[in-house]
């Protein structure tokens, strides 16, 4: 297990060395993305206009406030509560992230399955994984909303953050096939028949 301090964006390279159990810390940029925003990008073919190449998306619908104009709120929009959501329903989209976008780093709870994982292993990727219940937490990591796409979705815009020290992030998903959920699930099942069997039960 390594601890890496990451720039976005990053590199295949940078990608590759991370392995499950790994932790990250993000620094510069990240962006914010939902399901309606990938909807809308995915399904019915609307662009952006953010680079989204080498960079980690993160996967939220931000708590904001709408205030005036200012250098500290350059879009119009302070950050209340930036928490993350499950990313199981989000799975379909992690493959045209990366081909047609360019993302690497994909941050949510709950981990994604197994298309991503090809995705990771194929192209350079990675899955970060937040412990639910610490939006506040992650939100002192949040420095500035700089700039947001797809506005008519809100809150499920498409949201560009300053970030320092987003992190420690637990590396969940790499791209060399190891899956922390993976492993989770194997042990317990094994868990389950060791159990079963000493009360003479056999598993199925």
């Amino acid at each position: 297990m390594a601890h890496y301090e990451l720039s976005t964006p990053v590199t295949e390279a940078q990608i590759r060395q991370l392995c499950v159990n790994d932790t990250v810390t993000l620094q510069a940029t990240l962006f914010g993305i939902r399901d309606a925003t990938q909807i809308h990008m995915f399904d019915r073919n609307r662009t952006t206009r953010f680079d989204l190449r080498g960079h980690a998306v993160i996967h939220t619908a931000p708590n904001v406030k709408k205030v005036d104009k200012s250098a500290q709120h350059p879009c119009g929009y302070a950050p209340i509560c930036i928490g993350t959501t499950t990313s199981d329903r989000m799975e379909r989209f992690t493959r045209p992230l990366m081909t047609q976008n360019g993302v690497r780093i994909i941050i949510g709870k709950g981990g994604l399955r197994e298309d991503s994982q090809s995705a990771f292993n194929e192209l350079g990727g990675v899955y970060l994984a937040i412990v639910g219940g610490t939006a506040a937490l992650e939100t002192t990591w949040i420095e500035q909303i700089e700039d947001v796409d797809l506005d008519d979705l809100n809150p499920e815009s498409l949201w560009k953050f300053r970030i320092k020290n987003f992190g420690p992030l637990l590396v969940a998903m790499d791209s060399h096939g190891g899956s922390l959920y993976d492993t989770v699930r194997h042990d317990s099942q094994a868990r389950r028949a060791q159990v079963l069997a000493s009360m003479g039960v056999k598993s199925a």
